[in-house]
């Protein structure tokens, strides 16, 4: 009974295998775990058959295997919950190995992804571990999903100033930033009246890997472009009227 059972399980194992390789949305680690779990029930079950037929009775220790493993789900409820949110994960695909991500409270690079908890690599080379469940129990912010990215900063010009010219001038500058995409193409508007500035939101586009290389140099390269044009980027300041 082992011996060809055991046969049997591995060919059905194998099958499972070849069945999930052709289901695309299944990666590697939700197939592994399901062969996994398929060959370890398969083998149970080989066991219980071979002790009845040596004449031993399977009964109370089936009813004790499940009473142990009620009281064993009470005791690692939370393992299980991360077990569980491992299986939504791998369904449902929110993120991969290499992806820049807000999940559980973390916030840094996935670098590995099982069953019972993500490994994040923090932007200060910091490793931590986030359980399954709460990542999948918090929303989940993927970066690098669709590609590319808008870069958001903001510039302040003095009051007086011709607002046309700035905000061409600092187009002018973003489309010669290294990484700025053209398609979207960079915007540069009006964003709010503040106390000593008139305030811009310029807003490039960039592919995610050099998003923060983008970030650091649109900064420089509308800073250079609004000093060399004579547009005034004014330090806060207030003005005191006394009276006698």
């Amino acid at each position: 009974i082992l011996f060809v059972g055991g046969f049997a399980v591995k060919l059905l194992v194998a099958a499972l295998s070849r069945a999930l390789l052709k289901a695309m949305r299944l990666d590697e680690l939700l197939r592994t775990f399901l062969c996994s779990v398929a060959s370890k029930v398969g083998w149970a079950i080989l066991i219980v058959v071979a002790l009845g037929r040596l004449g031993v009775d399977v009964g109370p220790l089936v009813a004790s295997l499940g009473v142990t493993g009620v009281v064993l789900g009470f005791a690692f409820k939370e393992s299980l919950g991360s077990l569980a949110a491992g299986l939504m994960i791998a369904l449902n695909h929110p993120f991969k190995v290499g992806d820049y991500v807000i999940a559980g409270g973390s916030e840094g690079v996935v670098t590995e992804l099982n069953m019972m908890a993500t490994v994040i690599a923090t932007a200060d080379n910091k490793k931590v571990t986030v359980p399954n469940n709460s990542v999948w129990g918090s929303a989940i912010t993927n970066f690098s999903a669709l590609g590319k990215r808008r870069v958001d900063t903001r510039v302040g010009v003095a009051y007086g100033s011709d607002l046309a010219k700035a905000t061409q001038v600092a187009l002018d500058a973003l489309k010669k930033v290294p990484g700025v995409l053209q398609d979207p193409a960079p915007a540069v508007a009006v964003a709010c009246l503040d106390d000593s500035a008139v305030t811009f939101n310029v807003r490039p586009w960039a592919k995610c890997e050099d998003y923060w290389a983008v970030y650091s140099a649109a900064q420089v390269a509308v800073l250079e472009a609004f000093a060399k044009n004579g547009v005034d980027v004014p330090f806060p300041q207030v003005e005191v009227t006394m009276k006698k």
